[in-house]
């Protein structure tokens, strides 16, 4: 039944951008789905449902995407925030939208993600995957690109104030980029950090989420977003797989994508007319 409704809900598309994402390339395991549960008809599902929010809500800008590397293994390294992921949500779409043949850039997920009734299931059937280090390993094996966030749930968890100030950056996409001879494409949102302004949170967990936030606002409001993809930094060039082993080349590596990612926002946000423009 999910299937059938995903495929009327992508009939929605113009009759060339569905023939387009007949182009798609995955891992067939056998049975329609590839090995982590993703499948074609869901691509162009999550596309259909996001469009609204892509084209006439969020107004989305983006740019560089000559830097999205058209085959191979890749790594986006984004900034993440907003209370609600939003960003993640517009990050794929648009990378479906301005790669052709078309690519999904697969969300590395915190481990809560997929365990939230139905909604992981969909996630999982749009590109998802859990973030566990074999799962990553396996669809850089396989040629695929991650998008992580390698500020986490600090980043969604940010106050107002921290806007555009990257938090703790974690390390795992650098050592996975090394280690898998991939580049790491810096990517900067700009608008997200204002679209639901965090006030606080309530330790509570539910479903698996570490807390609920409270915002100033119960929906997110219409910000524009600007997405910024960089000139790849080669991490997989400058360090050797042997080093993705040590700990003062992961950070060294680690600081230069966070450094790139930072510039990228604060030329975004001094550039753009307005929050809403």
């Amino acid at each position: 039944m999910l299937s059938a409704f995903a495929r009327l809900i992508a009939g929605t598309l113009p009759e060339k951008e569905r023939q387009r994402l007949a182009g798609l390339q995955f891992a067939d395991a056998g049975h329609g789905f590839d090995p982590f549960g993703m499948h074609p008809d869901f691509v162009a599902f999550g596309e259909a449902i996001t469009a609204p929010l892509y084209d006439r809500y969020f107004r989305v800008e983006s740019s560089g995407h000559e830097h999205i590397p058209a085959t191979g293994p890749a790594v986006l390294a984004a900034n993440h925030s907003g209370a609600v992921p939003f960003d993640s949500a517009m990050i794929w779409a648009d990378v479906v939208r301005h790669t052709d043949p078309p690519r999904v850039a697969r969300p590395v997920a915190d481990h809560f993600v997929p365990m939230i009734p139905v909604i992981g299931i969909i996630f999982a059937r749009g590109g998802m995957v859990g973030g566990s280090r074999g799962n990553a390993r396996t669809l850089l094996e396989r040629g695929e690109m991650l998008l992580i966030h390698p500020e986490g749930v600090p980043g969604i968890a940010k106050s107002f104030k921290q806007r555009y100030q990257l938090q703790d950056w974690r390390v795992g996409h650098v050592e996975l980029a090394i280690r898998h001879r991939a580049p790491v494409i810096p990517v900067a949102v700009i608008g997200a950090e204002e679209q639901m302004p965090q006030i606080g949170r309530i330790p509570i967990s539910v479903m698996g989420l570490p807390f609920i936030p409270i915002t100033l606002t119960p929906f997110p409001l219409p910000v524009r977003y600007h997405i910024r993809y960089g000139e790849p930094v080669p991490v997989h060039t400058l360090f050797t797989p042997d080093q993705a082993d040590d700990p003062a080349a992961i950070q060294e590596a680690a600081a230069m994508v966070k450094a790139r990612v930072q510039a990228m926002l604060d030329e975004g946000v001094k550039e753009r007319a307005g929050v809403f423009t």
